[in-house]
């Protein structure tokens, strides 16, 4: 594990951008189905998760544009009601898009989510 080590009588000063939560931003990015418009979120990690989540979205119809650090999505003309075992099985936390989609369309089909030998 890496440590740093601080000699001195020096203050210690500086700024952090700390980026979203994941556990948090995931179940938002789901919740842009039920829309039916644009959403703009700001704040949103970018990291694997989110983009596989983005890149489903695509799929089923959404338009996603980012800005810097802004992802406006655009859920209106969405067409499908699937999720390719491709992408579904990218990460554990898809299913949540299930949710959404049943919301929005009563259905939905989707196979195993994915990283988990459970």
């Amino acid at each position: 594990m890496s440590s740093y080590i601080i000699e001195g009588g020096k203050k210690l000063e500086g700024e952090v951008t700390v980026s979203g939560s994941k556990n948090a931003s995931l179940p938002i990015i789901a919740a842009t189905i039920l829309n039916k418009g644009i959403t703009k979120l700001y704040n949103i990690p970018n990291i694997h998760d989110t983009q596989i989540t983005l890149e489903i979205l695509k799929y089923l119809g959404c338009k996603i544009k980012k800005n810097h650090g802004k992802i406006e999505i655009n859920s209106k003309n969405i067409i499908r009601k699937d999720i390719p075992e491709h992408l579904m099985n990218q990460m554990r936390s898809t299913v949540i898009l299930a949710g959404a989609i049943i919301g929005r369309f009563g259905e939905a089909k989707f196979s195993y989510p994915g990283d988990c030998d459970i």
